[in-house]
């Protein structure tokens, strides 16, 4: 999203799209022209910067690593159901998901909790529904992705590729059990 000079704008901060300054707004008001290079075009500035912390694709896993994390998720998902699947240090954990909501954050009263910075407290939430799953923003300052795309909110289907902050989750859903092999 971008913002040009004039624009009404929130309290906070926003990046120059011109020469990087960033401009903090106490309150509400219009975006001033940049006292830097005098540039008319904002867009607002997140407290990491992207090259700390983000994954380019370069920087993404590899197709090997990302085939060895999807085959130890899945020999973790053997019942029905959908599960979350995510790396905790070397170890690949798999929740299931059995709630309407699933909190994703830093927070201790998260369900899935990454204690890292560029995690937000309350970052996203995995809504359950009759309809289908969904992974909702939960106002993060990094965002959410799925499948490499920021979204604000999405239905999940099984392999996507949930990313919050730089940790990165698989949504599975486990087979169903055959009528006779209960």
């Amino acid at each position: 999203m971008e913002l040009t000079t004039g624009t009404y704008a929130a309290t906070g901060s926003f990046r120059c799209a011109g020469c990087g300054y960033v401009l903090t707004l106490g309150a509400a008001a219009e975006l001033p022209r940049c006292p830097s290079c005098d540039a008319e075009r904002f867009v607002p500035a997140s407290l990491f910067p992207a090259a700390r912390f983000a994954r380019t694709t370069a920087e993404a896993a590899s197709p090997e690593e990302q085939k060895a994390f999807l085959a130890a998720a899945r020999q973790l998902v053997g019942r029905p159901g959908e599960h979350l699947a995510f790396r905790d240090g070397e170890a690949v954990r798999a929740l299931a998901l059995t709630r309407e909501w699933t909190r994703i954050g830093r927070s201790l009263a998260a369900d899935i909790r990454f204690d890292d910075p560029t995690v937000s407290r309350r970052h996203a939430l995995v809504v359950r529904q009759a309809d289908g799953v969904r992974v909702v923003d939960d106002r993060s300052l990094n965002g959410v992705f799925v499948n490499g795309h920021r979204v604000e909110w999405r239905t999940l289907h099984d392999g996507d590729e949930v990313v919050v902050g730089r940790h990165r989750l698989l949504f599975l859903v486990g087979a169903p059990v055959a009528a006779g092999r209960a």
